[in-house]
């Protein structure tokens, strides 16, 4: 529940984050040829959303509705 969560973090951020800090990994491991690996960086975007909210950083109903980043449309 989002009032358990001390900070809530937006869809935004999150978005902001993975496009910074989690996508040039994704690109150096699947994307070497230069072609984006859209299943690669959809189950990035999956397994990092479900850490965040078994960690408690975002709730449930966020994990379950955010849409993926448009880095990864």
């Amino acid at each position: 529940m989002a009032s358990n969560i001390p900070t809530v973090m937006t869809f935004a951020q999150a978005c902001e984050i993975f496009t910074l800090d989690l996508l040039p990994m994704v690109q150096a491991v699947y994307e070497q040829d230069g072609i984006p690996d859209m299943p690669a960086r959809r189950e990035a975007w999956n397994n990092w959303t479900d850490s965040l909210c078994t960690d408690g950083q975002i709730s449930d109903w966020q994990a379950n509705n955010w849409s993926h980043p448009p880095c990864n449309d």
